[in-house]
């Protein structure tokens, strides 16, 4: 692999991998941690991969279950980050801004992980992930349909959860 054969890579994936770690590890400095980590392992086996999209897919692949077993090692450690990290963001923004923007995304963070995880990874990879659902199904390892499915039952459940919750859901 040259440079630039990684750079490009690099540059097409940082972000959209960045952001499925985040929304999976709820840390800032854990999703970097986990992108960064899967990247090496990229490099150590770079030869492996036909095509840039394999390892594109690949990438995915070990970002979401590096995140997941980071979120089984840090458990306790992650409530104790989120707390803290709270008490600061609401230290530097204005009060009613930081309300409304808490309110909201802890309140959807809320629902996210009361979702079985099936349905929660489909969601990430779908609206954090900002990948379609043939690269979801390529990343689980399961069919495009079985990813529509997952990705319909998933946000049904978001919304029963915040009507019971006494929210109002629109239906598109």
């Amino acid at each position: 692999m040259t440079d630039a054969d990684f750079k490009a890579l690099y540059d097409e994936t940082f972000m959209m991998l960045y952001r499925v770690a985040r929304r999976i590890t709820n840390s800032d400095e854990a999703a970097e941690d986990v992108v960064h980590d899967s990247y090496i392992k990229a490099v150590e086996r770079w030869a492996i991969f036909p095509t840039k999209d394999d390892a594109k897919y690949w990438l995915i692949r070990v970002v979401k279950n590096n995140a997941l077993n980071w979120i089984k090692r840090k458990g306790r450690e992650q409530k104790v980050y989120q707390r803290y990290y709270k008490e600061m963001d609401a230290v530097s923004d204005s009060p009613e801004t930081e309300a409304l923007k808490n309110e909201a995304s802890d309140g959807m963070r809320s629902y996210l992980w009361r979702l079985p995880e099936k349905f929660r990874m489909v969601l990430v990879l779908k609206e954090y992930g900002l990948l379609n659902y043939k690269e979801i199904g390529k990343v689980l390892g399961i069919a495009e349909g079985n990813v529509k499915v997952r990705v319909f039952r998933a946000r049904e459940a978001l919304a029963a959860m915040m009507r019971e919750d006494g929210n109002d859901v629109s239906r598109p």
